[in-house]
């Protein structure tokens, strides 16, 4: 079914704009569903994984996966539900997949969201949107969760203040175990050392602040770093670019009222 009264549209698409704070707690659909931060930035949550993820990113959640939403900062979320088998489209994702999203597609699903659109060029709309979509991992930001649950206090609490300074043994000794013993947990469970899986962290808290345009100075420290410059480093380091190339430089013009669903 179309939000916008469409008969046979392929795409639904719902937007919901979301104040700072704002949760879906953990839900599933019937379709697959493409969540996208038409403005400011979305935290979504499936199992142990977690993404943060601009306006250049969304996340493609295949029907059934349970998933929470969160926005630290007001943000508009729009969402595209999918039927599970798309002729010709991405219908084969089953599993969560971050997408990149250009300009192009953007724009796009701007255009879809015209209740006005006539069938045919809805057809066409649709066929190159699923054309568009494509996976892309290695700028997701993406920090899974430690199972044990020492390592899992500790991700939390890094989760809620990603500016300790804390070292991985005075973490060890918080959570009642040695430096060694904590650093050993995270890179068993998450697949990273317990210092790159605090940089992930600190960079996906700063990209509310990125989102909002405020000065690198400040979105650095109030992450944990000392410098800019070493700020824009583990940036670069782990996505493969900078902060302002990251999110780009372009605005977009959806905000109908919410929908029924998320």
């Amino acid at each position: 079914m179309s939000r916008n009264g469409q008969d046979g549209a392929l795409v639904s698409i719902g937007t919901f704009p979301m104040p700072g704070g704002t949760r879906f707690t953990r839900h599933t659909h019937r379709t697959h569903q493409l969540a996208w931060a038409s403005r400011g930035t979305l935290t979504v949550e499936v199992a142990s994984r977690r993404w943060v993820l601009p306006t250049t990113r969304a996340l493609w959640i295949p029907s059934g996966v349970p998933h929470e939403v969160v926005v630290a900062s007001h943000t508009t979320m729009t969402s595209l539900y999918l039927p599970r088998s798309p002729t010709g489209g991405p219908g084969r994702w089953d599993t969560v997949q971050p997408v990149q999203v250009p300009v192009l597609l953007a724009e796009l699903i701007g255009y879809l969201d015209d209740p006005d659109l006539g069938a045919v060029r809805r057809a066409h709309g649709e066929a190159l949107l699923l054309d568009l979509l494509r996976p892309v991992t290695a700028t997701a930001l993406e920090t899974p969760l430690p199972a044990d649950p020492r390592a899992r206090r500790v991700a939390r609490e890094l989760l809620d203040d990603p500016a300790s300074a804390l070292t991985v043994d005075a973490w060890g000794r918080r959570v009642g175990t040695s430096g060694r013993t904590l650093a050993r947990l995270f890179l068993a469970d998450t697949g990273m050392s317990f210092g790159r899986w605090r940089t992930l962290v600190r960079l996906q808290a700063a990209l509310p602040a990125l989102a909002a345009g405020e000065p690198l100075r400040r979105v650095s420290s109030g992450v944990g770093y000392e410098t800019v410059s070493a700020f824009v480093a583990a940036f670069r380091r782990e996505t493969g670019t900078t902060p302002g190339a990251y999110f780009g430089a372009r605005g977009h013009r959806h905000s109908s009222p919410p929908q029924a669903r998320a």
